[in-house]
């Protein structure tokens, strides 16, 4: 039987690690060449990536702490749990949109201020002289857009349709799958412009990947009208000296944020306009117990069966098991594979019982099971085959 050595890094809840216990893999902290990481928000490195490593699951939807070109190269499949964070960023949203149209903030900095007022007679009259300068707006009848319609962003439109928000969505990518949760109030927007240009609030929920850096910048700004922004995405999708500039003058009344900069740190000493919060999206209990349990089952799925689900750099792919042995082979994404990996195993006297085969841009991956025994020696004949990054055997 296969045993699978697992390492975690960063802080993953147990009862994640505790699945561990029910399957062939075994949690080693100390491992030097483990098969499976389970990683949340530490930085990996090329280094990182030992010859055997065969998978990295991140507890959390962002792998921009994953060097995943280089793991697509090496054949190492990324996992991340989209979804089981959601209801903890929406929640967080709805505190931001509290926070920039109720001046919850600096109410509470005002009051903090009045230790002086010792006695209620004097307090009481104080509060009500003083209040009026603190008076917001309601949510409801006003505009939320939300740019990004995945897990999160989908969970955050249905929120304002329940507060009575008219709610505008935009994204280019949107799913079927995704399409379906969404409440018919929701109407979509022709672009981000159009978007902006409606909208009293934004958020933002979109990956940071090389075509979405800054994406969030003066051309946005230039159509938006004493607009609220919150960014509980990635800072890497913000232009933040755009956002500077145009909190100045009168498109952008505040950003709420939760990835502060030392630029955003130094504009929210000097004015409330900004408000930041310490990456705390996901942090809740539920949300980090439900983030490890998925990375694990993720990774130890992938581990004993080669199946895929939930990866951001291969396919997504699903095979029952038919036989004892079972080949994974993944290989670069050119012509004439499939033909290839069938002739050599015929040559090595292996007869296929079942297989499929998937790709996702310049990568491809099968799944083969064998109806006869599978030596190592095969597994050997078979990464010789030219664009093969990698086989093994799961018994």
């Amino acid at each position: 039987m296969d045993n699978y050595q697992v390492k975690p890094y960063s802080n993953i809840a147990k009862i994640g690690l505790d699945k561990l216990d029910e399957t062939k893999c075994s949690l080693n902290v100390n491992s030097d060449l483990p098969d499976g990481i389970i990683i949340r928000s530490t930085k990996l490195s090329e280094d990182d990536l030992n010859d055997g490593l065969k998978a990295i699951s991140r507890a959390g939807a962002g792998v921009n702490n994953i060097p995943v070109d280089i793991c697509t190269n090496k054949g190492i499949v990324v996992f991340n749990t989209p979804g089981a964070n959601a209801n903890a960023v929406k929640e967080l949203v709805l505190a931001g949109l509290m926070l920039s149209s109720r001046n919850v903030y600096e109410s509470i900095d005002f009051v903090n201020g009045l230790s002086h007022l010792k006695q209620m007679k004097d307090l009481e009259p104080f509060l009500e002289e003083n209040k009026k300068s603190f008076k917001g707006t309601e949510l409801a009848g006003s505009t939320l857009g939300v740019v990004g319609l995945g897990a999160i962003g989908s969970k955050v439109a249905s929120m304002g349709v329940a507060l009575d928000m008219n709610v505008v969505g935009y994204d280019p990518a949107l799913s079927v799958e995704a399409a379906w949760k969404l409440p018919s109030q929701v109407v979509p927007a022709e672009s981000m412009k159009d978007l902006f240009a409606v909208s009293d609030f934004v958020s933002i929920h979109i990956p940071a990947i090389d075509s979405t850096q800054g994406i969030i910048n003066e051309e946005l700004f230039k159509k938006a009208n004493n607009l609220s922004l919150l960014n509980f995405a990635r800072h890497e999708v913000i232009n933040t000296k755009d956002v500077l500039k145009y909190l100045r003058q009168d498109n952008l009344k505040n950003f709420i944020t939760d990835f502060p900069t030392p630029e955003l740190i130094m504009r929210a000493n000097e004015n409330k306009d900004v408000i930041l919060l310490p990456h705390i999206g996901a942090s809740t209990s539920q949300a980090e117990e439900n983030c490890a349990v998925m990375a694990v089952n993720q990774l130890v799925d992938f581990l004993e069966t080669g199946n895929i689900k939930n990866s951001v750099n291969f396919p997504d792919v699903q095979l029952s098991r038919s036989t004892i042995n079972r080949i994974a082979v993944t290989n670069k994404n050119v012509p004439a594979m499939i033909g290839q990996i069938a002739t050599s195993l015929g040559e090595l006297d292996l007869n296929i019982a079942d297989m499929t085969n998937v790709s996702r841009g310049d990568i491809a991956y099968n799944l083969i099971d064998i109806e006869n025994e599978v030596k190592e020696s095969a597994i050997k004949e078979l990464q010789k085959i030219e664009n093969i990054l990698n086989v093994r055997l799961i018994k």
